[in-house]
């Protein structure tokens, strides 16, 4: 089973602005509650690795859980966010301002059509999906968890259970501190889980931001 976990609240995603790849911000009081909240609840399961994007809000969030059980991240650059170019720090509406027909472009299929500067969904899927191979190769079985981000956890997502990677923004929740789990069968990816946050207070949950 991978248990895919979304990195807990920065200044960013509080604000809702463009925080992609080039950008590194750490988490807030309130995100490391989270990721406090996620290694209380899950400490007890026997895990066999834990695996991370190299940015710091996702390592953050890993590392409550490995003090826990006493093992150490592993660091994949392919499950880092998406590049977001000349968007990174600004709002939807500054980009729509500055950038309108990119923005269009991007809004009309973000599979094919990139932000200003930056990564399509489908390179997103192209390095996201090695990186879960490489994961996959080295455990076939077992409980393993995977932090990484909202994009790139939802395109993984999409691909993994057929659903269009260009519909990845409409199509799949993914707020902060949230985990989906994907067992792999026989018969392919079964989601059990999409998007819980069961292990976090509710005035966590209710917190603004994406």
């Amino acid at each position: 089973m991978i248990y895919f976990l979304r990195h807990g609240q920065t200044a960013s995603s509080r604000d809702n602005v463009f925080c992609g790849g080039a950008s590194d911000p750490p988490l807030t009081a309130a995100g490391m509650e989270m990721a406090e909240a996620f290694a209380q609840k899950y400490s007890s399961l026997p895990w066999a690795a834990v695996f991370s994007s190299p940015q710091l809000r996702a390592i953050s969030t890993a590392t409550p859980l490995c003090k826990e059980i006493g093992m150490e991240s592993v660091i994949l650059n392919g499950l880092r966010e998406i590049g977001y170019g000349q968007w990174e720090g600004k709002t939807s509406e500054e980009v729509r301002r500055e950038f309108p027909e990119d923005h269009s472009r991007w809004n009309r299929d973000p599979c094919l059509h990139a932000p200003t500067g930056g990564e399509t969904a489908l390179e997103v899927e192209r390095r996201a999906l090695q990186a879960l191979q490489e994961i996959k190769n080295l455990f076939s079985s077992g409980n393993v968890l995977v932090v990484s981000h909202k994009a790139t956890i939802r395109v993984l997502l999409c691909s993994l259970l057929g659903i269009e990677i260009g519909k990845f923004r409409h199509r799949l929740g993914c707020p902060v501190a949230s985990v989906s789990t994907v067992e792999f069968l026989d018969t392919g990816p079964m989601l059990n889980t999409l998007a819980d946050r069961s292990h976090l207070r509710e005035s966590l949950r209710m917190l603004p931001g994406t």
